[in-house]
């Protein structure tokens, strides 16, 4: 299962202790299948009121070098992927996080028996419940539009173990946190203080 951070800082800072961090949690945490997060990462960080965007195949943990190149910023995501299946490994379209307009998007989750009476655009999950949440976003805001995406999906999908969107415009962060086994592993860990807010996957280091 794929691990993702958010994060919103009112002063400009370096991502690259929350990187560290991110990344040891991200080498360390199993699944309860015993699956990784090894199948390559992404960071997408706001500059000049504009999203910026590095995404590799290699685990995050083996990039340790690269971290320190990323500029400071007040807003970022970071998103370690799992590829579901064989066939999906090694393509980089489908590693997060994903940009449309103004948004960026960040996903976790087992979802099975997904069934819509129309064709969603996308060839993995997590492209297609983006394409599902970009529409929502076009006629309300987004705390109704994550509420609407989880019901969306819970009245065409036959099983969802965990539902975890992460969801940034270029004021605010935003999140949805759903499941319904293994809460240990599925439920997301926020922070705040006078400074800096987080949600991630699980908890880090943050100081």
């Amino acid at each position: 299962m794929c691990r993702f951070l958010l994060a919103k800082s009112k002063k400009l800072i370096k991502p690259y202790q929350l990187l560290h961090s991110f990344s040891l949690m991200a080498k360390n945490s199993k699944a309860f299948d015993g699956d990784w997060q090894g199948d390559g990462w992404g960071i997408a960080w706001l500059e000049a009121k504009s999203w910026k965007l590095y995404k590799s195949l290699s685990p995050i943990w083996e990039e340790f070098g690269k971290f320190n190149n990323f500029p400071k910023t007040n807003l970022f995501a970071i998103h370690a992927r799992s590829a579901s299946f064989s066939k999906h490994k090694n393509n980089i379209d489908y590693n997060q996080p994903f940009i449309a307009d103004s948004r960026i998007f960040v996903f976790n989750g087992f979802l099975k028996g997904v069934r819509f009476p129309y064709q969603i655009p996308g060839d993995i999950g997590a492209q297609k419940i983006w394409y599902l949440l970009q529409k929502q976003l076009k006629t309300v805001k987004p705390v109704t539009a994550l509420k609407n995406i989880k019901q969306l999906l819970k009245n065409n999908t036959k099983e969802i173990q965990a539902l975890n969107i992460g969801l940034a415009d270029i004021n605010n962060i935003y999140s949805l946190n759903y499941y319904t086994k293994h809460p240990d592993y599925y439920q997301l860990f926020h922070y705040q203080s006078e400074n800096i807010e987080l949600i991630c996957s699980e908890r880090i280091g943050v100081d």
